[in-house]
């Protein structure tokens, strides 16, 4: 386990994205007597749990573009994923899609609340549960035995997504938006897609 947690801390996208995490927690610590920062920090917590399905589901699963530039992107984002599952390389989230999309999120927040300790609490919510996020993500991809009945039925729920059919468990966490959005089958239900592991041949 050492082995794994030294490889996932010390990815560039990972190790810069902990360091980020450190900072925000630097800022919110100090105020975690105020409830609000607590609400805060379940709020963006929360809020990448339920972006994690719909990124996944609705952007990195969509139909091949035409535009070649744009093809480029969703293959390092997620195609090329599925063509090579265990690739550590092809495995996190690169920083050039993760960052700005946590800097719009926390701009949101600060217009919506005008208050900047909420907002360092909703970014950390937001930026620990990416990490809980990549490490889950992570795990399901190596030879790493999760402890919990949960954890172990979300591993296998995951290597389903790629394995047996593309267009169920969308969850890399949790289960609860697949539940939610009716993607979430036995898998002895459901059939063999020819595709999960190209999603460029997709009709």
């Amino acid at each position: 386990m050492k082995k794994y947690g030294r490889e996932f801390i010390t990815f560039p996208d990972v190790t810069v994205m902990v360091i980020i995490f450190a900072v925000m927690l630097g800022f919110t610590i100090p105020n975690l007597y105020d409830w609000r920062v607590w609400a805060a920090i379940g709020v963006g917590m929360m809020t990448y749990a339920i972006s994690e399905y719909m990124i996944h589901r609705f952007l990195f699963h969509i139909k091949k573009p035409k535009n070649p530039f744009l093809l480029k992107l969703i293959k390092r984002l997620h195609y090329d994923h599925h063509v090579d599952p265990d690739n550590v390389k092809l495995l996190f989230l690169p920083l050039w899609f993760s960052f700005p999309n946590f800097i719009i999120l926390v701009g949101i927040c600060y217009a919506i609340t005008g208050n900047l300790n909420l907002t360092m609490g909703f970014a950390t919510g937001v930026i620990g549960y990416f990490l809980y996020y990549e490490w889950k993500h992570f795990v399901a991809h190596k030879p790493i035995q999760p402890v919990t009945k949960m954890g172990k039925q979300i591993k296998k729920s995951h290597l389903w997504h790629h394995y047996k059919n593309e267009n169920y468990w969308f969850g890399v966490t949790h289960r609860a938006v697949d539940k939610t959005m009716g993607t979430y089958r036995d898998h002895k239900e459901v059939e063999k897609s020819d595709t999960a592991r190209d999603l460029e041949k997709r009709a």
